[in-house]
């Protein structure tokens, strides 16, 4: 179970443009970053994103990990954002994230709604277009700061928390993979130093969320545009909502009969068709020599229990799409070993409803890197 995912509670885009100053866009199926050409003035307009997990729901990820490990400096939490589709990038698109540092509303508004009320945050307010309760644009809360340093375009937009720990970047070049990978480890420490020991700025801060946005440089930047960069929102209808997704290394190793050569069957003995989102599975794997060389004994010698290396891991891929929602990874996706032979843990919740999963293993030992594809395939229902 080293990798568990997590979905946001809210979500929206925020626009500068002075049409849509005060629309909320809580209820779209995209967020999106991307700075829109003004009806008059035609400078361009940048918008920023804003996404929010529930406490409940990071509480119960760092205690399943435990909070030892969760601060061992090895553990990993990354925010993921799957891209929709991407128009007119230049060379290199970046993205910044920060941890807000104000409350907000989400509103059921939508982009394309007429007449474009706002019930939530947008640019200018972080509640709704009838309290009126603006972002902060001068006077910040310590440690942070928020609007747009420039008089040509509209103050407002968000605040957050700047500085060591509380900025994550990622850069994307032309052809490279567009969905976010956004190491936010530091933030969510932060985060549970406040849930769980009180603990206030800089130590610990409320959690109110992300922003997203371009680098202000390029915010600022009022003659171009950097392109537009679209994501699937948590209201998307497809299995690509945002999530943060914590990763640790929860193997243990205890491997005696160790094959570290040879032509091996990798069995993955008692996985079921069907599990429930809520179900933690433990997915054992029996390991033997594919040719056992033939000697005279009173058991077959294909009930030995044997083991891989502790260079094995596994992965998981969708069964449809082919996509990978666990890749390998030699740090958390590593297989355990006991005396009943391999294993590795695995908590369904994470994976969405309804959809089948493939699952691999890799093995590293003397003669090389061998993949085991073997169709074992099994379907997460609610």
């Amino acid at each position: 179970m080293a990798n568990y995912f997590i979905f946001p509670e809210k979500d929206n885009t925020l626009y500068s443009h002075p049409d849509r100053k005060s629309l909320n866009a809580g209820r779209d199926e995209i967020l999106e970053l991307v700075k829109e050409k003004g009806s008059s003035n035609f400078y361009h307009h940048p918008s920023r994103i804003l996404i929010k997990f529930n406490d409940s729901d990071i509480k119960t990820a760092i205690e399943k990990i435990g909070s030892a490990t969760f601060n061992n400096g090895i553990t990993k939490v990354s925010l993921q954002l799957t891209a929709m589709q991407a128009k007119n990038l230049v060379t290199t698109f970046n993205i910044q994230s920060f941890p807000v540092s104000q409350s907000w509303n989400e509103g059921t508004g939508k982009y394309l709604n007429i007449p474009s009320g706002s019930n939530g945050s947008s640019w200018q307010y972080r509640d709704n277009s009838i309290s009126k309760t603006e972002w902060a644009t001068a006077s910040f809360a310590d440690g942070s700061t928020g609007s747009i340093a420039t008089s040509l375009l509209t103050e407002g937009g968000g605040t957050w928390y700047t500085g060591s720990g509380f900025q994550s970047n990622q850069q994307f070049l032309i052809g490279a993979d567009l969905n976010t990978n956004l190491d936010v480890t530091s933030v969510i420490q932060k985060w549970s130093s406040s849930l769980y020991a009180g603990q206030t700025y800089p130590t610990g801060i409320n959690n109110e969320g992300f922003i997203l946005m371009e680098p202000i440089s390029v915010e600022t930047n009022v003659s171009g545009s950097s392109g537009e960069m679209q994501y699937f929102s948590t209201d998307t209808h497809t299995i690509y909502p945002p999530k943060l997704n914590f990763q640790w290394n929860d193997s243990s190793y205890s491997g005696t009969n160790i094959k570290s050569s040879g032509d091996l069957n990798a069995i993955l003995y008692n996985l079921k068709k069907e599990y429930n989102q809520n179900e933690e599975a433990r997915l054992k794997i029996h390991v033997r020599d594919r040719y056992p060389t033939r000697t005279f004994v009173t058991s077959s010698n294909f009930l030995d229990v044997g083991h891989f290396k502790s260079t094995s891991y596994y992965s998981i891929r969708d069964g449809h799409t082919e996509e990978e929602v666990i890749p390998f990874d030699d740090t958390f996706t590593k297989l355990s070993a006991d005396s009943e032979g391999m294993y590795f843990d695995l908590d369904m919740k994470g994976l969405q409803p309804e959809r089948y999963y493939r699952v691999l293993l890799k093995h590293e030992n003397n003669d090389g890197t061998t993949i085991y594809d073997d169709k074992y395939i099994f379907k997460v229902i609610r």
